[in-house]
């Protein structure tokens, strides 16, 4: 549990409408109304989202102490039905000893030792990528990096691409991306769920077509025979397999609906929240030509024209500070939550019992108190021996505490491999316009990014 030193006074913000709250304010724009709450009001203030009173939190110290107490003194957010129609009741959406039991299950198919097997497939799918651009083609940035992502977990997650069925689980996941982002955003937040709106029934579809292949998918995986022990008994070694061949201290396995829900909950984290951050990351580059000679100039001395492999990763210190960097600018998950129960405290204050508890990792990542020049893309800012040092939770883009996000390590090391692999090879210029973000379920640019691929001569 982490403590927290900084005593906890909270102020109200703006004041809302009767029922609606500040919604309408949020909804227009989130992440202005949240750096407004910060800026203008201070640390700790008091605002609501519809009639759920809330409480948003600015200091590393609190955010520490409340990401460090998810799960002792704080119950998981409803965060709507879209959400929880696609995730079901997964490690995410789970709490108390049901939590414990799935995370006991789930973690160790994304620990080290695995994400070092998969590295050679996130190479392999940015090769194959890489292989299909031309200098002078003009790519979608999001859309480029969205289809290796996507392939990386495919391949990780099922042992293979799916074929023809890949298109159709993309654009599935795609409409309940969207679906989940303009809810989080609006009234439909609180509308019950046998209310059915266009809008849900685009979600209905999606989501059938994504439970039809996963369980065939465990239906042709059952049928070879439960693996013992490990998927690489049954001579598979995806994230699906280990799954299936996990079992809790009763000896007890997921149920098929189980594994559907981590198996969705992993493919949508896995897949989604790299391609972001993969796209912000060449919309950074191509702004800081002296960021992207550094990271050519590491390129060619590290691997010497060869692909990354995982031994790689950690002398590429610098293609880990623009990733690191670009997580600190435009972090994916860009709000998150607790509702606090009865007897919860937080810097030494107690919280009313149902009390929604906000931090955002975009306003905290952009707060000039913890980032001098917090606007502006400086990976150096990362380096060891840094005049600036950041505070602990000052940045948390994978969440902390004991509901860390159990995907981090696998996004970040793809995030450097396949940034790598392609930086070796490519250069993405963009036109030097704004970029606005919109904040649906992730944070994503507002409009495509059409970048010119410039070949590096490497």
């Amino acid at each position: 549990m982490t403590t927290c030193s900084v005593p906890l006074t909270p102020v109200p913000g703006p004041r809302g409408l009767p029922v609606l709250g500040n919604l309408p304010e949020f909804g227009r724009d989130p992440l202005a109304f949240l750096t407004r709450l910060r800026d203008e009001f201070g640390d700790a203030v008091r605002w609501s989202l519809g009639p759920r009173p809330s409480l948003f939190l600015s200091h590393p110290e609190h955010i520490a102490e409340l990401l460090g107490a998810r799960e002792r003194a704080y119950d998981i957010l409803d965060i709507g039905w879209a959400f929880k129609r696609v995730v079901g009741q997964s490690v995410i959406m789970s709490k108390g000893e049901d939590w414990r039991r799935k995370r006991s299950l789930v973690q160790p198919t994304v620990r080290p030792r695995q994400v070092r097997a998969y590295a050679a497939t996130m190479v392999d799918c940015a090769r194959s990528a890489a292989d299909g651009w031309r200098d002078g083609d003009r790519v979608d940035v999001r859309h480029q990096m969205a289809l290796i992502t996507q392939r990386v977990v495919l391949r990780c997650l099922f042992g293979n691409d799916l074929g023809d069925r890949t298109r159709a689980l993309a654009d599935a996941m795609n409409v309940a991306e969207q679906v989940i982002g303009a809810e989080l955003r609006g009234m439909s937040l609180f509308l019950p769920g046998w209310v059915t709106t266009p809008a849900r029934q685009r979600l209905r579809a999606a989501v059938s077509t994504i439970d039809a292949e996963v369980h065939r998918l465990i239906r042709a995986r059952l049928r070879e025979g439960r693996p013992q022990g490990g998927g690489a008994e049954a001579g598979r070694d995806d994230l699906l397999s280990r799954l299936l061949a996990a079992r809790d201290e009763q000896g007890r396995p997921l149920s098929p609906r189980e594994v559907r829900d981590e198996a969705v909950t992993l493919w949508a984290a896995g897949h989604e929240t790299t391609s972001t951050a993969l796209t912000w990351t060449w919309h950074l580059l191509s702004a800081s030509p002296s960021a992207r000679d550094r990271l050519e100039t590491e390129l060619d001395r590290v691997l010497g024209g060869r692909p990354p492999t995982i031994d790689d990763h950690d002398r590429l210190t610098w293609t880990q500070q623009i990733v690191k960097e670009a997580l600190r600018l435009y972090p994916p998950a860009w709000l998150l939550a607790g509702v606090a129960r009865e007897g919860a405290t937080l810097g030494g204050t107690r919280l009313p019992a149902g009390t929604v508890v906000w931090c955002s990792p975009w306003t905290t990542h952009r707060d000039p108190r913890w980032f001098p020049r917090s606007t502006e893309f400086r990976p150096e800012r990362w380096d060891g021996d840094s005049p600036d040092p950041v505070p602990d939770h000052a940045w948390y883009p994978f969440g902390g505490g004991q509901r860390t996000c159990l995907g981090a390590r696998f996004a970040q090391v793809e995030a450097v491999l396949v940034l790598a692999t392609l930086a070796q090879r490519f250069r993405l210029d963009l036109p030097p316009t704004p970029v606005t973000p919109r904040a649906a379920l992730l944070l994503q640019p507002s409009a495509p990014l059409l970048a010119t691929v410039r070949a590096t001569g490497r």
